[in-house]
């Protein structure tokens, strides 16, 4: 088994289930897919694999979880989010077809957590630091909300205090220069697995191209490390990338979020 096989398979064995949704208000089975709902109206469908499924019952997968969505008044929002290596045939056209819009694909990267774990020098007058008092949690979002150009709300600042409060191996990292976040980001252990994830990694366009977020990523790749975590994971942007890869990270697959709105 090469590496890059060896690394998928550890993802698609340890992180697609209950792992891939702490924070879920329910889950729900419908044969092999996972009908999960979020706090603030947010629907999300995810699976271990489509057990082989042909176009006719991919479809009628699709069918059946989009009828339970809509027959939910309180679900405004819905994410169903692919694979690029899972063996999926007409799911693009299935969705397609309810109103599902694809957004830009990610990198699924996968890499050693001692590979990140190095020393970077931050910028004069740029400090890390983790948070966990409600105002720094919600100065987070907000600024997160910001950069990836969404409006600054409280539901995601919502969201994040919730799972917070039930999942206190969560951590919340950010860099700060005279007083504002310029970067963030969490690190999320996986309870009985060898990952911790990397995710929500964000960075004010000024402050980019100056060490900050890796040093970030090295600070929360110690702190997995302290806790047993051998492997690190991150659906990645484009920026974020080349950044892991020059860490010795795999992109071992792409995933695709399709949207939908009420």
């Amino acid at each position: 088994m090469t590496d890059l096989s060896r690394l998928l398979k550890a993802y698609d064995e340890q992180l697609r289930t209950d792992a891939e949704t702490p924070s879920a208000v329910s889950v729900t089975p419908l044969g092999p897919l996972r009908l999960v709902t979020f706090l603030g109206g947010r629907g999300f469908v995810t699976y271990r694999d489509l057990g082989g499924a042909d176009e006719a019952r991919v479809r009628e997968l699709v069918d059946d979880a989009v009828a339970r969505f809509r027959a939910d008044g309180g679900i405004t929002k819905v994410e169903w989010k692919t694979r690029g290596h899972d063996h999926a045939p007409g799911l693009h056209e299935a969705l397609l077809a309810h109103g599902f819009e694809p957004e830009e694909p990610e990198s699924i990267m996968i890499g050693e957590a001692q590979a990140l774990a190095v020393d970077v020098p931050l910028p004069d007058g740029v400090t890390l630091r983790r948070v966990t008092e409600e105002p720094d949690v919600r100065a987070m979002c907000a600024m997160q909300d910001e950069v990836f150009g969404s409006p600054v709300s409280d539901s995601t600042a919502n969201a994040i205090l919730r799972r917070q409060a039930i999942d206190p191996s969560m951590e919340l990292w950010v860099a700060e220069a005279d007083g504002q976040i310029v970067t963030a980001g969490r690190l999320e252990p996986v309870p009985g697995t060898d990952f911790a994830g990397i995710w929500g990694g964000s960075t004010r366009a000024e402050w980019r191209g100056r060490g900050i977020y890796r040093a970030l990523t090295a600070a929360r790749a110690r702190s997995a490390l302290a806790q047993g975590k051998t492997l690190i994971n991150s659906d990645s942007t484009e920026y974020s990338r080349p950044i892991l890869e020059r860490y010795g990270f795999a992109r071992v697959s792409t995933t695709t979020p399709y949207v939908w709105e009420r």
